[in-house]
């Protein structure tokens, strides 16, 4: 077994990455300079960050990379209770480490403004295409129940081996695409927080939503897997 704590830090780097490698594309790369990587890049960049740490720390912690899924599997009975708290705080530690790498960075540049978003989450008028909080809500709570619905079934001990970091990245890929014009794409609290440290403002605000829905979205994937879907050994 592999201690916790290697764990832990397995979860502390793959946050970090998918928060760097992701909202990273996000500030700099979307519309750098007159044209950029635009959403699809952004999705993408988010997608292969899970991809590539996935096959690269997931033997190590699983992979899970975001407070939601670590709940989502412990409702579908895939992770003990007594480790979530020792996973959740090192997600959010890393994806706030990357925040900080990130504002290091962009702060480098003389017209730099945090209030343009800093691929922040919102709602609202902080939302990119003005959603009210309840689409917002609805939003969050739907793609994280696919996002782990795509996790459970990829990762299932019947399903083939060695093929879930890629469903699991396409998935996180095709989630973004979806989303990113009504809340900016969460699915992930430790990923909306560790930017919203730095964005400040509204986004600190508005942060309850990227942790209450991603939760409840989560946790109702992992309880209908384990009635409806989960196979028989």
């Amino acid at each position: 077994m592999i201690p916790l704590s290697k764990r832990a830090g397995a979860e502390f780097l793959g946050t970090f990455w998918l928060v760097l490698g992701g909202c990273g594309s996000a500030i700099f790369a979307a519309t750098f300079p007159d044209t950029g990587i635009g959403f699809l890049g952004v999705a993408l960049a988010f997608g292969l960050t899970v991809l590539t740490m996935a096959y690269a720390v997931g033997p190590i912690s699983g992979g899970h990379f975001n407070p939601a899924v670590t709940l989502g599997l412990w409702a579908g009975k895939r992770f003990p209770q007594k480790e979530i708290l020792p996973y959740i705080i090192a997600q959010v530690v890393g994806a706030i480490a990357a925040g900080l790498v990130l504002y290091i960075i962009a702060t480098g540049k003389a017209d730099f403004d945090k209030s343009k978003g800093f691929a922040a989450n919102g709602y609202g008028a902080f939302s990119p295409g003005n959603y009210t909080l309840f689409a917002c809500f609805i939003t969050e709570i739907v793609m994280t129940f696919m996002f782990l619905i795509i996790i459970l079934g990829s990762t299932d001990k019947l399903a083939a081996a060695g093929f879930a970091p890629i469903a699991i990245g396409l998935g996180l890929t095709l989630i973004h695409l979806i989303s990113i014009p009504i809340t900016n794409t969460s699915v992930n609290p430790a990923r909306s927080t560790g930017v919203a440290i730095f964005s400040g403002g509204t986004a600190i605000a508005q942060l309850w939503l990227f942790w209450v829905a991603p939760i409840i979205g989560g946790v109702l994937a992992g309880l209908a897997w384990k009635v409806f879907w989960e196979k028989e050994p």
